[in-house]
């Protein structure tokens, strides 16, 4: 019964707090769209957390940061997808429809495997390799040592290696 319990408070929330979170996140995309999107993952987020929210706002404010962050790495790794794959084809006419489809279940590849690693190494490879941090403020922002952001990087590539090649 608790299952049920939550998910009429997740409603609840949905209800009293939906739009002002859908008008807060279109203030950060610019796109109506998009930020119904976003809301709507938040909301899915909210239902698989099933935590207790003391502040609604603040709560929401937080994860769908989260998702908003989420989603423009995703973006810019795309982007950079098809900047590479246009520079090695000489044209960006050879981009089919299913060679982004295929990018992007790629890219999310890359994230299931992302999500299934400890969070710190998870956060250190992120900002070594998406955000172009270097080590050293890497390591302060995790508040670990330097020596630690490298033993997480290196910890993420040898488990992206242990899969690639699992045969």
């Amino acid at each position: 019964m608790p299952a049920v319990a939550a998910t009429m408070d997740v409603g609840a929330l949905y209800a009293s707090h939906g739009d002002w979170l859908r008008q807060w996140l279109r203030r950060h995309t610019r796109c109506s769209h998009r930020a119904a999107d976003l809301a709507q993952d938040t909301f899915c987020r909210v239902l698989e957390t099933n935590e207790t929210v003391r502040d609604p706002r603040s709560y929401l404010s937080t994860v769908a940061r989260r998702i908003l962050i989420d989603d423009i790495r995703r973006r810019e790794v795309e982007r950079a997808y098809l900047a590479v794959h246009a520079a090695r084809m000489g044209e960006a006419d050879h981009l089919t429809p299913e060679r982004v489809t295929e990018a992007a279940q790629f890219l999310d590849a890359i994230l299931r495997l992302l999500e299934t690693l400890p969070a710190k190494a998870r956060q250190a490879f992120m900002m070594v390799r998406f955000d172009s941090l270097r080590y050293c403020d890497a390591a302060q922002a995790l508040g670990v040592s330097e020596r630690m952001v490298k033993r997480y990087v290196a910890q993420v590539y040898a488990h992206c290696y242990a899969l690639a090649y699992a045969d």
